[in-house]
């Protein structure tokens, strides 16, 4: 709805000039050194909170696929970044990744391109620039090489995203399944199926492990506050396992394989299952219940189709937790 968006984007707007009053007004000359150093000070705390308000906001933009609402924002981050750490500071290269991503999602693919250079000059020019910065880097380079349809130099941006992101956070981390992912579309693109479906398997069961701790670890801490509902501790449980950024991929990404499994010429049901299985799990941990249900439900009812039936039992469990926070609704 395009009102709801332009009243999203004026909220922002609005919040952050509101903010800028004190940042736009100098400071007074006749001052003491050390009223005008905290006054410097609040002056760079602010500018650092309206970078990270307007990065969040063009990010959640993206996320919802709203991408021409994302640039403005966007570019109101890279704007204070620049003031606060420089025109070359690493810290700007989200933003430019951002706008890169948002541009190609308006089509404008030759604005994404100036956007990523500029990104990539920054990281070169950075000596020891954390392979964090890196492999998102090399991530946002393979997405815009296979909206090209490139996918010679997809592939080898989104191997070094891999590499990065394992060296750096572990080879079964959900930071590195993002590049699984990604690299199996461009198979997948290829008709290269079963590298492709390989792929998406591996994505899956990063996931699911994930999750299945994420799970494990909330029942724990609800356990150990036995005055607690079930339902009361769900933020701050979730909170202190997931991000929103990953909440977001996972239901994303995870969406985006059922949909490959489920419309596959030849049903795979364990895989299927898998998939269903991890997203009643993420569904369960952000207390979207009801299509939590409906995913235990599914995944259930076709692991009993299988020779081994080694997931019923966990996704009996987790059903019966489902039920028991239905019933606290």
């Amino acid at each position: 709805d395009v009102n709801h968006q332009k009243a999203d984007w004026v909220s922002i707007h609005e919040q952050i000039c509101q903010l800028l009053i004190p940042i736009r007004t100098s400071l007074p000359f006749l001052l003491s050194e050390k009223e005008r150093k905290h006054g410097t000070e609040q002056l760079v705390k602010r500018q650092k909170y309206i970078i990270d308000l307007a990065y969040r906001t063009a990010q959640q933009f993206v996320w919802d696929g709203k991408h021409k609402e994302a640039i403005p924002a966007a570019l109101h981050a890279l704007r204070f970044g620049t003031e606060v750490y420089g025109s070359n500071s690493v810290q700007l290269v989200p933003a430019y990744l951002l706008l890169a991503e948002a541009s190609a999602g308006v089509g404008n693919l030759l604005e994404a391109s100036k956007y990523l250079s500029q990104a990539q000059w920054i990281v070169l020019g950075t000596p020891g620039c954390s392979a964090a910065v890196q492999y998102k880097l090399h991530r946002s380079l393979g997405l815009f090489y296979a909206t090209e349809g490139n996918f010679e130099q997809a592939l080898y941006h989104l191997a070094n995203d891999i590499y990065l992101a394992s060296s750096t956070f572990g080879v079964k981390s959900v930071e590195a399944s993002g590049g699984y992912f990604h690299m199996a579309n461009v198979f997948f693109r290829q008709n290269k199926m079963d590298v492709a479906n390989s792929l998406y398997a591996k994505v899956t069961d990063i996931w699911r492990a994930f999750l299945v701790k994420s799970v494990q670890t909330q029942e724990q801490i609800l356990k150990s506050r036995p005055e607690m509902s079930p339902f009361a501790g769900d933020k701050e449980v979730s909170e202190d396992r997931m991000t929103e950024a990953q909440q977001a991929e996972a239901v994303r990404v995870l969406n985006a394989v059922l949909d490959i499994r489920e419309q596959a010429p030849k049903q795979q049901l364990g895989e299927t299952a898998r998939v269903l299985h991890a997203l009643a799990m993420l569904y369960y941990l952000i207390s979207d219940l009801p299509k939590a249900r409906e995913a235990a439900v599914r995944a259930l009812d076709l692991v009993k189709q299988l020779p081994q039936q080694e997931s019923v039992e966990t996704i009996g469990h987790l059903l019966k937790l489902i039920n028991a926070k239905l019933s606290c609704t």
